[in-house]
């Protein structure tokens, strides 16, 4: 027998195995409707258990039991995420409990919006917050991103502005890990292009400068331009601003601070040289978040974060939520869960507005089939 008549083979049995699953599938569908009536979970996982184990036992050991225990397991992915279309399509998905609003101010309270961010006048931070809010917009600073959080979480502030993410070095864990433990959401975002410029006081020159003050990063993201100057001590600051400010107090043509130009003008330093950073596009991505559930109608990405169960395949059955409702995942981080050894949590941002039917489906799937998850916001 030759390579031809093993294909009729092969597309004779694949006829009888798509007539099998389409009647298996009608089935589901019944099992849907008496679960949907009588208020059952889609997902029984014991059940699902019992199943594998059941249709494992049918072939013998080795690699034919593991890839029938592989595909069954996929076809009972097929067939749940089928039952929570026929739950949405009935109208038994859950409420969203978050509200859809025009603008935020409009969700601002009587007393006006009040805004937080990290970092220091001149920062980075600032500049993000008043391309977002507006130069006249109401707010102060505090020193690290967890007394950002406090606020807001509390009342005495209506948003905070956190960096998240930077195009060359990445995501900033720390804020990943607060959005997990904090009760606040993302509501907007923004992204500011980074500039580093050099910069001092007034009659600072190249040839007057001994010692250069700026954030670690920046001085790592500026180091082909100082690597010209290696007679110049590098001096990190907690953040760039800080480092503005200090040139600036100081009054000593000998200090220069790496930093941006916005910081350059709210302390009155002079721009030596422009562009100092290597790369052209670095830019860093700034989030809005408020400890309100609301988002703004016009959103279209959402972030969450998930824990899942410690075992093989639970990401990929997760993850297949997006791809059955044709939802585009645009980022996914993994952070490691505290007293829980080689245990993550993944944080994930994907398309869509929280009033998107496929949006409601895939959500409802992954919240009853993850051990935790958590909608960060709709931005």
């Amino acid at each position: 027998m030759g390579l031809a008549e093993y294909r009729q083979q092969l597309d004779a049995i694949d006829s009888q195995i798509v007539k099998l699953f389409e009647e298996r599938m009608r089935v589901c569908e019944a099992v849907a409707e008496d679960k949907i009536k009588n208020k059952k979970r889609v997902l029984d996982r014991q059940r699902e258990q019992e199943k594998l184990a059941a249709v494992g036992s049918m072939v013998g050991e080795g690699f034919d039991r593991q890839a029938v225990t592989e595909l069954f397991s996929q076809i009972m992915t097929i067939s749940r995420r089928r039952q929570y279309q026929m739950m949405r399509d009935m109208g038994q998905m859950r409420r969203m409990p978050f509200i859809p609003v025009d603008s935020l101010e409009e969700a601002a309270d009587e007393r006006g919006m009040q805004v937080v961010y990290q970092g220091a006048e001149g920062s980075y931070s600032e500049a993000a917050m008043h391309r977002y809010f507006g130069e006249d917009v109401s707010c102060f600073y505090v020193l690290t991103f967890r007394e950002a959080m406090i606020p807001i979480e509390e009342g005495s502030a209506d948003y905070a502005v956190l960096p998240i993410e930077n195009s060359t070095a990445g995501a900033v864990n720390e804020i990943y890990d607060l959005l997990s433990k904090f009760e606040n959401y993302i509501v907007g975002e923004q992204v500011i292009p980074v500039r580093h410029c050099l910069m001092g006081v007034p009659g600072t020159t190249l040839s007057t400068i001994r010692r250069v003050y700026s954030h670690p990063q920046s001085l790592m993201q500026s180091e082909r331009f100082l690597n010209h100057h290696s007679g110049w001590t590098k001096i990190s600051m907690d953040n760039n601003a800080f480092a503005a400010r200090k040139v600036a107090d100081d009054r000593d043509v000998t200090q220069a601070a790496i930093a941006s130009s916005y910081a350059a003008k709210r302390y009155g330093l002079e721009i030596i040289e422009e562009g100092v950073n290597q790369s052209e596009s670095n830019s860093t991505r700034f989030i809005i978040v408020t400890n309100r559930k609301i988002y703004l109608k016009k959103a279209s990405k959402i972030s969450l974060c998930l824990e899942i169960s410690h075992e093989s395949g639970s990401l990929y059955h997760l993850l297949s939520h997006f791809i059955y409702n044709n939802l585009n995942m645009t980022r996914i981080e993994s952070r490691p869960i505290e007293d829980r050894a080689w245990e993550y949590r993944f944080f994930i941002d994907f398309d869509g507005n929280l009033a998107d039917s496929p949006v409601q489906n895939a959500l409802r799937g992954l919240r009853d089939e993850a051990a935790y998850m958590k909608i960060l916001g709709n931005y």
